[in-house]
């Protein structure tokens, strides 16, 4: 019996996302979300509406991304990135490895001592699930300023070392959860690959029993307007 995979293509998952118009005071009033990066995952931008910008920071450089309606823009890990709102930025994300940038594999360009430890991280990033929207949106807020401290900090290093540190850091605070990350992974990606090979594999010998199987999903978002690093969200629970 061929093994299925029922979620969505190659594992990924997708939000619709509505990026910050909060401006940003340190930062010349630009309107923006928080910039981050994520360590195992590539992340893509299918832009819906409006039009904006995406800032990246890798070892190669600084760039600037121009986004506009139809644009499909990707990113592989390590990129540091930050959408730029510019007019009413809208954007569906497509997030390798079942939605982990979301669930997880992103790290926040804070200032280097709030990324010593996951405790003293989490005390200046999390926002608290049950609190009136006013208070998430404030926290929200502060942490995407405290985000762009460090961020104008490693855009304006010399050298690579600043980068470097921060590349260590980062890898440092998500080393716990490399086990659930791996699980999230094996269950995804790598099962939606493998059931392809099998596939594959018994297609060549002439069995098709697998197109019997076959199925279909759709589903609405599970939660709206979620605060999220770069926007507001829309999420979809069985893509993740």
């Amino acid at each position: 019996m061929v093994s299925g995979f029922s979620g969505l293509p190659g594992g990924v998952a997708v939000s619709h996302l509505s990026v910050y118009d909060w401006p940003a005071e340190a930062d010349g009033g630009v309107c923006g979300g928080t910039p981050h990066m994520h360590l195992t995952c590539s992340e893509g931008y299918v832009v819906t509406g409006g039009h904006g910008a995406v800032q990246t920071l890798t070892t190669s450089g600084y760039e600037v991304t121009p986004l506009a309606a139809g644009t499909v823009a990707w990113f592989t890990p390590g990129t540091i990135h930050r959408l730029v709102n510019e007019d009413d930025l809208r954007i569906t994300v497509l997030m390798q490895n079942s939605g982990l940038p979301e669930a997880g594999d992103a790290v926040l360009t804070l200032p280097p001592q709030y990324l010593t430890d996951p405790e003293t991280y989490a005390s200046v990033t999390v926002i608290p699930a049950h609190a009136p929207e006013a208070e998430q949106e404030r926290v929200a807020r502060a942490r995407r300023d405290l985000a762009l401290e460090g961020y104008r900090a490693l855009r304006d290093a010399e050298g690579p070392e600043a980068l470097a540190a921060f590349h260590r850091a980062a890898a440092a605070l998500v080393r716990p959860r490399l086990a659930e990350w791996r699980e999230r992974w094996e269950r995804g990606a790598r099962a939606a690959a493998s059931a392809t090979g099998e596939q594959l594999d018994r297609l060549e010998q002439g069995d098709f029993s697998h197109l019997a199987d076959a199925g279909v999903r759709a589903e609405q978002p599970s939660a709206y307007g979620k605060f999220g690093m770069c926007g507001r969200l829309d999420v979809y629970k069985g893509t993740v």
